[in-house]
């Protein structure tokens, strides 16, 4: 990166102080169906700013209905959704324009002064800081998910949902975008909503579980575990093994 964009604080990918970098999210009574099929029924819910939460559930739970309607893209038939901040989503697929470069990818949707500068600093937030001119078409699967994050994060959000962002890759490449969405997200404190069918994935993220079923949340699950999270803890193995035992009950 140019070091003059790196030595001006006006142009660094900062965090906004911690009141202003998050947004609390409240659903009363969210209801939502498609034809005759109710797929959410009256949810409550409550996300303080700054929370971690993840969604799981079996398919056809509602769990991508739900983060939809946090995200305004859809809208419930009954009940109201509040979110005190910009939403943006991180989707399963990159969805990558191929006609634009990685750089002028972060930058759509930007629309404001500098939009260069930051963009340029959003990729290197994501280790892609020398990929700016390269063509999406020469992306790895885990390169291409780094440029989405850094899309997603470049307008600073108060909050992300993320939708199965990360399902399409190799158990590695996984494990590394994991690790890397929690420190970016250690470091800036937006508030992050992950629907995953990870349980593990969930478990190694979130500081708290929501279990869908039936377009109600059944069970709300705290993972009170250090960071980092390790899948070889005893403890982790337990949480994960309750939580499957119950997503296998509901069946």
């Amino acid at each position: 990166m140019d070091a003059a964009i790196l030595s001006d604080p006006a142009l660094a990918f900062e965090a906004a102080p911690r009141e202003e970098a998050s947004a609390a999210l409240t659903l009363r009574g969210l209801t939502k169906s498609f034809g005759a099929t109710r797929v959410l029924e009256h949810l409550d819910l409550h996300v303080p700013a700054g929370a971690f939460v993840a969604i799981v559930g079996r398919s056809g739970c509602g769990k991508s209905t739900l983060l939809r309607l946090i995200a305004g893209l859809d809208q419930p038939d009954s009940g109201r959704v509040a979110v005190a901040g910009e939403a943006r989503v991180m989707f399963q697929e990159p969805r990558l324009l191929p006609w634009l470069s990685v750089l002028a990818n972060v930058e759509v949707g930007l629309g404001v002064e500098r939009a260069r500068a930051r963009a340029l600093a959003a990729l290197d937030a994501v280790g892609l800081a020398d990929r700016g001119g390269d063509w999406p078409s020469v992306l790895s699967g885990g390169q291409k998910s780094r440029v989405a994050l850094a899309r997603a994060l470049v307008s600073r959000p108060r909050l992300l949902a993320l939708d199965e962002p990360l399902g399409a890759l190799d158990a590695l490449t996984r494990i590394e975008m994991q690790r890397l969405l929690e420190a970016v997200w250690l470091k800036d404190r937006f508030t992050a909503i992950l629907v995953t069918h990870d349980v593990g994935e969930a478990i190694a993220l979130a500081d708290r579980i929501l279990l869908l079923e039936r377009g109600a949340v059944a069970a709300d699950i705290p993972v009170d575990l250090p960071r980092p999270r390790h899948r070889g803890d005893p403890e982790f193995g337990k949480l994960e093994e309750r939580i499957l035992a119950r997503l296998l009950d509901g069946a």
